[in-house]
């Protein structure tokens, strides 16, 4: 029985976990590895402009990617059909364990070159938050995203819209949706937003 404060506190922490996981990533492999908007594309143009290796490197990031919410998605079932009490804490320890892996290894494994034609780090480190998002998209029903923040600063903008309207122009709009629950949904997104930030100073720092 999860509630929505317990929700937003490990909403954050993740946030900053993905944060910090992006940016040091970034530091050791010249790749963001925590969405995939940015793979998709290479792929796209790599097709396009015949940089078979580019294309490889891409598709291997998205599979990973994918792999890890399907990992994600078994372990949270599988803890359900077997009535565990804590449904989503084996795919967080999982994340635990490989960001633990990344940290002991990674400065190994840049030079361990795979079938997709990159480095085995970049394939972990796209599982490890392939997991992640999945497991935070599955516990909060969808509303809660940490490793990419296109949807955050979207969902953003859009309860600020929201707030502002019910708060200054839709006086009858305020009774449907009320002001405080616009505030709710703005301070959630701020924080996954600044989270993320933050994880992301932390990671570069700590990869200095």
């Amino acid at each position: 029985h999860r509630t929505g404060s317990t929700n937003r506190a490990l909403g954050y922490l993740m946030a900053f976990n993905a944060g910090a996981i992006n940016a040091g990533g970034f530091l050791v492999l010249k790749l963001y590895t925590s969405h995939m908007t940015g793979f998709m594309s290479m792929l796209a143009d790599s097709l396009v402009l015949g940089q078979t290796a580019l294309a490889l490197a891409a598709l291997g990031a998205l599979l990973a990617f994918m792999t890890g919410a399907a990992v994600s998605a078994l372990l949270v079932n599988g803890a359900r059909q077997l009535h565990l009490r804590s449904t989503y804490a084996l795919p967080l320890l999982l994340v635990a364990v490989l960001v633990l892996l990344f940290g002991l290894v990674g400065a190994v494994t840049t030079h361990w070159t795979t079938l997709f034609a990159v480095p085995l780090t970049v394939l972990l480190l796209s599982f490890t938050m392939g997991v992640q998002n999945a497991t935070l998209t599955k516990m909060s029903q969808a509303t809660i995203r940490t490793t990419h923040m296109t949807g955050v600063v979207t969902d953003l903008g859009l309860a600020l819209g929201k707030l502002l309207y019910s708060s200054y122009i839709g006086r009858a709009a305020a009774a449907a949706q009320p002001v405080h629950a616009n505030w709710g949904r703005v301070r959630l997104f701020s924080g996954l937003l600044g989270m993320f930030f933050l994880g992301g100073i932390a990671g570069a720092l700590g990869f200095q």
